[in-house]
């Protein structure tokens, strides 16, 4: 399952700002959505992975990824640096 190539990932980046920064500067390895999040904050996200040959992968919560990440809060998006 994906929460838990987050939870073993030495380097993530959190929230779509740094995350579409990363992506543009091709320091991005996959890229984890959550499915319940709002999509007009991931689809811009999703489109510039898509434009970088990133691999995108889907999972169903907000709220368990941002736990994977360490984090009290859900979270849309979380880069796997490579």
């Amino acid at each position: 399952m994906s929460y838990e190539k987050v939870l073993q990932a030495n380097d993530i980046i959190v929230g779509t700002k740094q995350t579409i920064k990363a992506l543009q500067n091709g320091e991005v390895k996959e890229l984890v959505v959550a499915g319940d999040a709002d999509l007009r904050i991931t689809n811009k996200v999703v489109h510039v992975a898509k434009e970088k040959n990133v691999p995108v992968i889907q999972v169903e919560s907000m709220k368990k990824l941002g736990k994977a990440c360490g984090i009290d809060v859900g979270a849309a998006t979380v880069a796997i640096k490579g």
